[in-house]
């Protein structure tokens, strides 16, 4: 591990004006990305800046309805939260699927927001990675590309898939992503947070030098809905997806009135999948219509040499979600 500088931020102003507007500064909270990124030697801040002094866990009902969960609230905490139980029970089981108990006792939303991609070439410090080094190239297209890769938001230099099942629950149900930095507070869509790859993949996410996440709020809870998550992958614990899918629902009888449904494990960003809301949203629920709404998420996708399996898997995925959740 190299050397780095260290300081302790007891608000997030003083962690702003700790961090400065360096990009080789990087905010520690859990750590469960960062630290292992440090010692494999991928990411090399020369200075971190430790916010787990910074008051900002605590989750709290707005008056419109929408829940605000500070950065710094645990995984845990935020699985096991009444309120996201009973209101977002789809982000309660994504969180739940992720990594183990003692990982989600230590992981922060914030930085599940941030968690970085678990491509091999870029993670072993070696391989040409245009994501660790621009220009570089990208291992993994002609690598071995089976299980962390994507086949959606690709780019010819870079098919890495975004890792967090938080994420993809958070971006069916729509959320807002609070920010402090050297210019002041902003707010950023969830939808527009993380960015597809295209040919600048070394940038990931929308916040600006300096900026650090506040706050994560989630849109009021669809009157009457139902919500799951769904995650298929090679063992059932510890491992990351080869598709899930987030699933909303709102019933009318056997009409869906309507649904909101996103994807992990298949894109290069957490999925958002409008046209196939579209196709179910007034529709009767049936097995044939979920299977022909599942095939226009991915009518645009990528089958690169190991990785073609994904899209009848994220079908499956989609498919198995809306039956499971119109019986219910």
């Amino acid at each position: 591990m190299r050397h780095f500088d260290y300081a302790r931020a007891g608000s997030a102003q003083q962690a702003v004006a700790a961090h400065g507007s360096d990009r080789e500064v990087s905010f520690l909270a859990g750590g469960t990305t960062l630290l292992d990124l440090v010692k494999l030697d991928v990411m090399q801040p020369h200075k971190i800046v430790d916010i787990n002094g910074v008051a900002l866990d605590k989750i709290e009902r707005l008056d419109d309805g929408r829940l605000r969960i500070g950065a710094m609230v645990t995984n845990t905490a935020l699985a096991r939260d009444q309120r996201v139980v009973d209101d977002y029970a789809v982000l309660s089981q994504a969180l739940l699927a992720g990594a183990s108990t003692q990982l989600r006792n230590k992981a922060t939303t914030g930085g599940n927001v941030m968690q970085r991609v678990r491509c091999p070439y870029f993670r072993d410090g070696v391989s040409d990675c245009n994501k660790r080094e621009p220009g570089s190239g990208c291992a993994a297209i002609g690598g071995v590309n089976r299980s962390v890769h994507a086949v959606l938001g690709t780019s010819d230099d870079c098919i890495a898939s975004h890792p967090s099942d938080m994420c993809v629950a958070m971006i069916a149900i729509g959320a807002t992503v609070e920010v402090q930095g050297p210019e002041g507070a902003r707010e950023i869509d969830f939808a527009d947070f993380h960015l597809l790859p295209g040919d600048t993949p070394a940038r990931e996410h929308a916040l600006e030098p300096g900026e650090l996440i506040t706050h994560v709020i989630l849109d009021a809870p669809l009157e009457g809905s139902r919500s799951a998550y769904l995650k298929l992958r090679d063992r059932q614990s510890y491992q990351f997806a080869l598709a899930s899918s987030a699933v909303i629902v709102q019933m009318d009888g056997n009409t869906i009135r309507e649904a909101r449904v996103a994807m992990g494990g298949v894109g290069t960003k957490p999925w958002r999948a409008p046209e196939v809301e579209a196709a179910l949203k007034g529709r009767p629920a049936s097995e044939k219509l979920f299977a022909e709404a599942a095939k226009l998420a991915f009518e645009n996708a990528i089958a690169y040499a190991h990785n073609g399996y994904k899209i009848p898997l994220g079908q499956q995925a989609i498919v198995r979600n809306l039956s499971d959740l119109t019986a219910a």
